[in-house]
């Protein structure tokens, strides 16, 4: 690759602020590995936003009784000031923008002019009472897939496509009593099967870099037959849909326009001049494109993402690193804003140190499968594992501060360049692991600790263990002159500095 790398966190929801759900995912992960990747000399840009077009922004601003205009204005300062609270440095930042709004107008007016979109009729349910279509967020039932309870549009369980009028036992999320018809409309839809075989040969070839259960969605999906995607809906609240009067685009089928558009931005303000949307994505830039995201997403930015992106032409390589991540849960039950089981990322900010909760998040990563949080077990967990043994090697470590240059040696200069070795293997793609770089962190702080290392030895392995461990302890990591990872391992002097002690967390 000669280009950067694009970091991208699929932009949640605009109908409220972030839990640690959201954190524990994909943004702390991305966050982490864009650290990583800078402090080895990589040019990286890292972006997100928020996705105003959803219809869940439609159903939550009437639960709240208020506007989805407001609810998106809202959302998207709180988004922006819980990411800052957790230290997530975001390049990029999406949200409502005529800039993207249009950007995505002429996506699809040119994928329309060029014949890769069809109109075709699909069926929706509707309902009589209000003259609406229902679409996602409109309408839950069961999903015909895997039958858990699902909305429309994608099974959050599965991930499969599941149009509305496949739901079994569908209703409106509006009015769950009210008898629905199913109607006929003629929207547009991208033929995704015509891009399956060449979908199943990218991903047969990009196989070993996925996780197990994205690996497993991606198949079950390219088994079978695709269905038309939507790309155009019969309703109000979105971007419109180019030549389809009272149709707006699909908020599903925006991912490859909207990661575009991040990406552009993101690099705009990390100081490079792309120069046009879609620069950093065509073939000649040599970009590296970086996905952290939910398995829950895998079909708008794996499946009908690349499949729209096929659709364009051979200018654009297809993206081969998808890094997901399952759910993460409170008391071993789901995140839920209505039923108020959450803990929203900006208050727990304000009670515990932020490196404290980044460690625990980090030792608790929903990677492979569903974790929990609990905040006795935060408390109680980082006090072991890091806060009690961080302080004290930082206070044997005091004791030289300022008595340097000191010599190191020969020894500790192969232990140190084993410790980045060992948090290398982590942090590196595509086995990528934050919750590896934790435990790494784990056990080399807890070296240290029982070592009998004083002067140069124990200063310098301190300080390259913390240097390792500054993608994560982002506060911890200010004391340093510099974050960078290469070359510090093999220094033969050293000159201490105190280190910055850890408060425990209250529970």
């Amino acid at each position: 690759m000669t280009g950067p790398t694009i970091v991208i966190s699929p932009a949640p929801t605009a109908n409220g602020d972030l839990h640690l759900g959201h954190i524990a995912g994909p943004f702390l992960a991305a966050d982490v590995y864009s650290r990583y990747a800078r402090a080895t000399g990589r040019k990286v840009v890292f972006g997100t936003g928020v996705q105003d077009t959803s219809t869940f922004v439609v159903t939550t601003a009437r639960r709240l009784g208020t506007t989805p205009e407001a609810l998106v204005r809202q959302s998207a300062k709180e988004v922006e000031a819980t990411l800052d609270a957790l230290g997530i440095a975001v390049d990029g930042f999406t949200g409502w923008e005529e800039r993207f709004t249009s950007f995505v107008t002429r996506v699809i007016g040119g994928l329309r002019e060029a014949g890769r979109l069809r109109l075709r009729p699909m069926r929706f349910p509707y309902a009589p009472r209000t003259g609406e279509y229902l679409v996602d967020g409109h309408v839950a039932g069961i999903c015909p897939v895997c039958l858990a309870e699902s909305c429309g549009g994608l099974c959050e369980s599965c991930g499969h496509q599941v149009a509305g009028s496949e739901l079994l036992e569908p209703r409106s999320t509006r009015d769950p009593d009210e008898p629905l018809e199913f109607r006929d409309v003629e929207v547009l839809v991208l033929p995704a099967e015509e891009y399956r075989g060449k979908l199943r040969a990218h991903f047969d070839r990009i196989a070993g870099s996925l996780r197990p259960h994205a690996a497993q969605v991606i198949e079950e999906i390219l088994s079978r037959p695709l269905p038309d995607f939507p790309v155009s809906y019969p309703l109000g609240w979105g971007i419109p849909a180019p030549g389809m009067p009272g149709q707006v685009v699909n908020p599903n089928a925006e991912p490859v326009a909207w990661t575009m558009y991040c990406s552009m931005l993101a690099a705009e303000r990390a100081g490079l001049n792309p120069g046009s949307e879609d620069a950093l994505w065509r073939r000649e830039a040599g970009t590296e494109i970086v996905y952290f995201l939910g398995v829950d997403n895998v079909h708008p930015f794996a499946i009908s993402g690349l499949a729209m992106l096929l659709a364009f032409g051979d200018g654009y390589p297809l993206p081969t690193m998808f890094l997901t991540n399952e759910f993460y849960e409170l008391d071993r039950s789901k995140f839920s804003t209505s039923r108020g089981h959450l803990v929203w990322g900006r208050e727990l900010a304000s009670q515990v140190p932020r490196d404290l909760i980044r460690f625990h998040l980090a030792s608790d990563s929903p990677e492979f499968q569903r974790t929990s949080f609990n905040r006795a077990e935060l408390a109680e967990l980082t006090r072991i594992r890091l806060v009690e043994p961080w302080n004290r090697v930082a206070e044997r470590v005091d004791a030289w501060a300022g008595k340097g240059p000191l010599p190191v040696s020969g020894g500790s200069r192969n232990s140190a360049v084993r410790i980045v070795q060992r948090f290398r293997s982590a942090y590196e793609l595509p086995r990528f692991s934050v919750t590896r770089a934790a435990t790494t962190l784990t056990q080399q702080l807890g070296r240290l600790d029982r070592s009998t290392l004083t002067g140069g030895d124990l200063c310098h392995e301190a300080e390259v263990l913390l240097r390792c461990a500054a993608p994560i302890l982002i506060d911890l990591a200010a004391a340093l002159p510099d974050t960078r990872i290469d070359g510090v391992a093999v220094r033969d002097i050293v000159r201490p500095f105190r280190l910055p002690r850890l408060a425990p967390a209250e529970v």
